[in-house]
């Protein structure tokens, strides 16, 4: 029996790709799929997350997922990784170094988030590539997407994907987010997120679909908007 992208939950951006809000945190995870490889955007906020979207990801494919992009080194996103054994993990320049040496802080942020003993992994998976402008990722078919580090802006590490197509597709991560304020912790850096937002839109344009990393898809007034009120509440021109 054939199975569709909303049977679990899935919602479609586009030809080539689609995104799931994973409960509790409400964060993106999403999928890109070319004809020879497929793209995972974030692997959950836990190991057992990572194991349902990898299933997900196959029976929704008939294929496994062979490469990760990170968006940012917060548990929320990146505790699922180590489910995808053989895939390649992409991250921003820092991220690996962070990972490998940040276990215990990032755990110690998801128990007082209120994640439990056994989620919180130490497994976590640094990335092996790391993205310090752009890195164009060939999917087969035609399909090439655009690895982009726009950040820093909501942590020091931030990667955005541009998947091409009608629409455009920007994955976003959580320098854009719609289901509430924007969070800035201790390793956000306000003073270049609005630029990282400019950057966004430069990539995606005015028509694109931008997939915020918690929330609901936006479009490029909303980022604009996101942004500008981003500008004046860290008093950044």
């Amino acid at each position: 029996m054939d199975v569709s992208w909303e049977d679990f939950g899935w919602e479609r951006l586009g030809r080539t790709a689609g995104r799931r809000r994973l409960p509790v945190w409400d964060a993106t995870a999403a999928l890109v799929a070319g004809a020879d490889g497929v793209l995972l955007y974030d692997t959950g906020s836990t190991l057992r997350e990572g194991v349902e979207l990898r299933t997900q990801a196959e029976a929704l494919l008939g294929r496994r997922v062979t490469h990760i992009a990170l968006s940012h080194p917060h548990f929320d996103h990146v505790l699922g990784t180590a489910a995808f054994s053989g895939a390649e993990v992409y991250g921003a320049v820092g991220t690996a170094d962070l990972l490998g040496r940040g276990a215990g802080e990032l755990r110690a942020d998801a128990l007082r988030h209120g994640m439990g003993e056994a989620d919180a992994t130490d497994a976590l998976v640094a990335p092996r590539h790391q993205v310090s402008g752009e890195w164009t990722l060939d999917l087969g078919g035609g399909l090439q997407v655009l690895l982009a580090n726009v950040g820093p802006g909501h942590s020091g590490h931030d990667l955005a994907v541009l998947v091409p197509g009608s629409p455009v597709v920007v994955l976003c991560g959580d320098l854009v987010e719609e289901s509430g304020e924007p969070q800035a912790g201790r390793d956000a850096v306000p003073s270049r997120w609005p630029a990282a937002l400019d950057r966004l839109l430069e990539l995606g344009g005015e028509d694109a679909l931008y997939v915020p990393g918690h929330g609901a898809v936006v479009d490029a007034a909303f980022v604009r908007a996101q942004r500008d009120r981003l500008a004046v509440r860290f008093g950044v021109s």
